[in-house]
């Protein structure tokens, strides 16, 4: 597809996408891409929805250059759903995703019929020595998110399929993305301060999947962002780190199907 006249890529779970049906779109955090939602995605696009699980400008598949703030990449996905032809999409975002789809929804409420925030925080400020890594393009910075984004279990093994190394795969993806694309989203991230004023605004079926041994962003620091929007749902996962998706993928499953 082509959003905004550039192409877009984005995985449909395996089944044709039919703006007939409900839509649901996957959003990925920073510097990595559509990949990480691989089971859920495929789950829904099998169970009535019609799925697109993105990969953002720059990231991925998607030609043209990462965007430069939250507010933007979520104008970005709402050009995303009007390319769709839909007039309505839930949104799942993870990470940066969260913050992305929670800023969406406050701008564009008759355009999200609800809301899954995923890894979220308040504040997601990034730390000068980790910024400076990745302006460098440092394997260090990917080597330091990996480190910091996978909870214990994913350190000591963890995956399901035997022989499968999580924080290996973690790593590489990060790898793979374009020389300044992580040191972008990590801008955005760190500029972004308005998000318990976006979550004041909601007004759609909310619902918040937090890590409780996430290190980057710890349940606690999602409180602001719960207590502001009416109504909304809090699963914490135990034993899961930042990656909830990746680290416990069927209890994320199980979590949002809880609203999806």
């Amino acid at each position: 597809m082509r959003v905004e006249g550039r192409k877009t890529f984005a995985a449909t779970g395996g089944k044709p996408f039919d703006p007939a049906k409900p839509a649901l779109i996957f959003i990925h955090g920073a510097g990595i891409d559509h990949t990480v939602w691989s089971l859920q995605t495929r789950y829904f696009a099998h169970h009535g929805r019609s799925v697109l699980a993105v990969d953002l400008p720059g990231h991925g598949r998607s030609e043209s250059a990462p965007v430069g703030s939250i507010e933007a990449y979520s104008e970005w996905i709402g050009q995303l759903i009007e390319a769709a032809g839909v007039a309505r999409a839930a949104l799942a975002g993870h990470s940066m995703g969260a913050l992305i789809a929670l800023e969406t929804a406050a701008r564009m409420p008759e355009k999200v019929s609800a809301l899954a925030l995923l890894g979220v925080a308040a504040r997601m400020p990034v730390h000068p020595d980790l910024l400076a890594a990745a302006d460098a393009n440092d394997p260090l910075a990917f080597e330091l998110v990996t480190s910091w984004g996978y909870g214990k279990a994913a350190h000591l093994g963890g995956n399901k399929a035997p022989g499968v190394w999580m924080l290996g795969g973690g790593k590489r993806l990060l790898e793979r993305s374009a020389p300044g694309v992580l040191a972008n989203d990590f801008r955005a991230c760190d500029a972004y301060k308005t998000a318990a004023d976006a979550a004041s605004r909601i007004s759609c079926p909310s619902l918040f999947v937090l890590g409780a041994a996430d290190r980057m962003t710890p349940p606690k620091a999602a409180a602001p962002l719960a207590n502001a929007m009416e109504g909304a749902r809090t699963i914490v996962l135990p034993n899961a780190g930042h990656m909830m998706m990746i680290e416990q993928p069927d209890a994320t499953l199980e979590a949002l199907r809880s609203i999806l």
